[in-house]
């Protein structure tokens, strides 16, 4: 009997032992809290590591930031500098110059072109017994050589005209290089979507017929691009080459009379198509006019016959 208070002294210790007190059930209460808070931060970075590992997706991410490497690559309108801007200019020019043997004039534009760092792209040529003799050849140069160009003209000959154009392309470089900017961005967004898409087929068709378009415009622009920058670079110059015009040898005495026959008999011609073409006019005139003038005729002539009848 007295071994029963210790038998109870010592399991009320063992149940207090296994019993815990309020303070540490609400420590324990507060830890969990906290790591649940911590695995829902960490829930995100997880499914995507989950993502890539996998290639199964478990809910929409966040689409990355573009890299450096396709931002250098688009076409940004803040990188255009001022210095590419002002020198977007397409700059073509007309010139003429006489020279006094054609052939000549054509080997020394030739040799200007070459000489300037250019080609001759077309030529056409007009000659002939008696005629005007004279040669077009239309000269593409680096824009920086075009001034020299011009300048090299007068050794070839007599220049008679020079006309030069200058058309600024410089906004409209900014404007679509901009748009091809957008351009690359929007593309860069449809990508992302088209990754990361779990919805129905069509609208994974839906997506990839935008990404199309999209690509589609880019392209454009950026041949547009390409084209105003050739332009820019490589300036036109046409030239004209012409000899003097033929003289023609005098006839002498004989020839200018028959020069001033030969007009007399066309002034006569000309005088008789002439007067045939006024008898259309003229002939139903006088028909009119002569048969009024009968009936007026008749008409006195009967009034005076008839005042002889009357008795005096």
């Amino acid at each position: 009997m007295r071994s029963a208070p210790y038998l109870l002294c010592v399991a009320a210790l063992i149940t207090a032992c296994g019993t815990d007190s309020p303070r540490a059930k609400e420590s324990r209460a507060r830890d969990e809290v906290s790591q649940s808070l911590d695995a829902r931060r960490d829930a995100p970075a997880l499914m995507a590591k989950t993502e890539g590992a996998s290639g199964s997706m478990v809910m929409p991410v966040a689409a990355p930031a573009p890299s450096d490497a396709s931002s250098a690559a688009m076409p940004s309108s803040h990188s255009v500098s001022d210095s590419v801007i002002s020198s977007m200019i397409i700059r073509t020019g007309q010139a003429s110059v006489q020279v006094d043997s054609l052939q000549r004039g054509i080997r020394a534009v030739r040799a200007l072109a070459s000489r300037v760092g250019g080609f001759v792209a077309n030529s056409s040529i007009s000659s002939g017994d008696n005629q005007f003799q004279s040669a077009t050849l239309e000269i593409k140069l680096p824009a920086s050589h075009f001034d020299d160009a011009i300048g090299g003209l007068q050794p070839i000959g007599s220049l008679e005209s020079v006309s030069v154009n200058a058309e600024d392309v410089g906004e409209e470089f900014v404007d679509v290089a901009a748009r091809a900017e957008n351009g690359h961005k929007l593309e860069q967004r449809l990508i992302d979507i088209l990754g990361t898409r779990t919805g129905k087929l069509s609208d994974v068709l839906a997506v990839e017929r935008e990404l199309a378009r999209v690509r589609e415009e880019i392209e454009r622009q950026e041949g547009r691009m390409r084209y105003l920058r050739t332009r820019a670079a490589m300036s036109t110059l046409s030239v004209t080459v012409h000899e003097k015009a033929p003289v023609v040898a005098g006839t002498g005495a004989f020839g200018m009379l028959a020069d001033a026959f030969r007009q007399a008999w066309n002034n006569f011609i000309r005088f008789i198509a002439g007067a045939i073409a006024a008898m259309g006019t003229l002939l139903p005139l006088a028909l009119i006019l002569g048969t009024i003038g009968w009936l007026v005729w008749r008409a006195r002539r009967a009034r005076g016959a008839a005042g002889e009848v009357r008795p005096g």
